[in-house]
């Protein structure tokens, strides 16, 4: 397993975003931009990926420790820091206002796929035979001597 592998899984775990692995990477003095976070997501093949190193591991678990676990002078608990990381990584619902009434969605009319509805696909309608009612012979421009 790479760094890049465990790098990824503690950020899916702890659902933490690029700007606060960056924030965690402060907190021991280790300065580096989004975009070089965002490199070591990437999948191997891509031109922009880029091996973890064990420093950069290294100082990210240090200033892990220190976010979860404050420091001697500001103790965290670190399942309220998690709590406060699972709330943020949720998307935001939309409330509806009070004060409009509810409308429920009821179709006009019935709209039931009808097998061969589709206007480039009309199935051929069956055209009536017209009889013969003289017999008529063709020349097909050919002299022939009666």
């Amino acid at each position: 397993m790479t760094n890049n592998d465990i790098f990824k899984k503690l950020r899916v775990a702890l659902m933490l975003r690029d700007d606060q692995i960056e924030t965690i990477l402060s907190l021991v003095d280790f300065r580096m931009s989004k975009g070089e976070i965002g490199n070591f997501f990437r999948s191997e093949d891509h031109p922009k990926y880029m091996e973890c190193g064990d420093q950069v591991l290294r100082n990210f678990l240090n200033g892990l420790v220190i976010h979860l676990r404050g420091t001697k002078e500001n103790p965290k608990n670190p399942m309220d820091v998690i709590a406060i990381h699972k709330t943020e990584a949720r998307p935001k619902e939309f409330t509806k206002s009070e004060g409009a009434p509810k409308k429920d969605f009821k179709p006009k009319t019935d709209f039931k796929k009808k097998p061969g509805t589709n206007p480039k696909f009309k199935t051929k309608k069956p055209v009536k035979k017209i009889e013969i009612i003289e017999k008529v012979q063709y020349k097909n421009g050919k002299n022939t001597k009666d």
